[in-house]
């Protein structure tokens, strides 16, 4: 028996961040959505786990002696209460620690996959709780589905958004997480009340976007300036209409109001930039 489970990249199209917590963690506000880039997992029945990499960003992943996607295999072992194990081929398509939550979106997709594969009858929110453990971008990866992320990442409210093109750059270079929160100064925090119910067009969705901002964005940048001329170029599009960076970087993205310009973005920084990854796409 094999399963396989997609595992879109993540996108934060604002992300405000508060005061450090007692335990650590920072509490955020954030729109997550999801696009049809990603990376691919696929399960078998096997007596021991095992974990294969492949495709482009394999590499970036080779020297992990404890992956994500393995700890998200034996804590679901462990709730279960079970001692059966799976072959895990990962196929890496997203950059590797990019700000699109490429390995919480692969860790998710391992828990769908062998939640499956073992036939296991386990809660949503026991599955939720595994996954809030393991990182705090995980759990809003499980469903991969547009929401609200509260909390430290674990408060989840579903919204609905447009399916606006989407341009995804990363310029090739390593934002570390850890010294993007220890340089961030200017922060709105997470008291800005959110919109329920949805977008009802791309126009509603950019008139919120307007009034937020993705606060780790300033000191990824002065870390990585390559990230500010990203964000020119993206800018610059003829058909972009918002360009920011997700996450902690040093990922970008600039929303299209049609396909064919998003299209021949791509193509253009492509050829200028042949050293970037360059994913045209969809929200999902």
């Amino acid at each position: 028996m094999s399963i396989t489970e997609r595992a879109p990249a993540k996108v934060n199209l604002f992300l405000h961040v508060g005061e450090r917590r007692a335990d650590g963690f920072h509490p955020l506000q954030s729109l997550a959505v999801f696009t049809g880039a990603g990376d691919e997992l696929r399960a078998e029945a096997a007596p021991a786990l095992s974990l294969t990499l492949e495709g482009p960003f394999a590499k970036g992943l080779a020297a992990e002696s404890d992956n994500l996607v393995l700890r998200a295999a034996r804590a679901l072992a462990a709730k279960a209460g079970i001692l059966f194990g799976a072959a895990l081929t990962l196929s890496k398509h997203l950059p590797v620690a990019s700000g699109i939550g490429g390995g919480s979106a692969d860790a998710a997709a391992a828990l769908r996959a062998l939640k499956k594969l073992w036939r296991l009858e386990i809660e949503d929110a026991a599955l939720l709780d595994i996954a809030a453990a393991l990182g705090s971008d995980i759990p809003v990866c499980l469903p991969s589905a547009s929401a609200y992320m509260e909390g430290r990442g674990e408060i989840l409210t579903p919204v609905a958004v447009p399916r606006l093109p989407i341009l995804l750059v990363n310029p090739s270079v390593a934002v570390p997480t850890r010294e993007v929160f220890a340089t961030l100064k200017d922060r709105c925090g997470t008291g800005m009340a959110l919109p329920r119910g949805g977008f009802a067009d791309a126009a509603a969705l950019l008139a919120f976007l307007a009034a937020t901002r993705n606060d780790l964005e300033a000191p990824a940048r002065a870390l990585q300036p390559a990230i500010g001329g990203v964000l020119e170029m993206l800018a610059a599009l003829p058909g972009a209409l918002l360009a920011r960076m997700s996450g902690s970087g040093a990922t970008c993205f600039a929303l299209f109001a049609d396909e064919a310009s998003c299209a021949r973005g791509a193509l253009a920084l492509q050829a200028a930039n042949p050293g970037w990854w360059v994913e045209p796409s969809l929200i999902r």
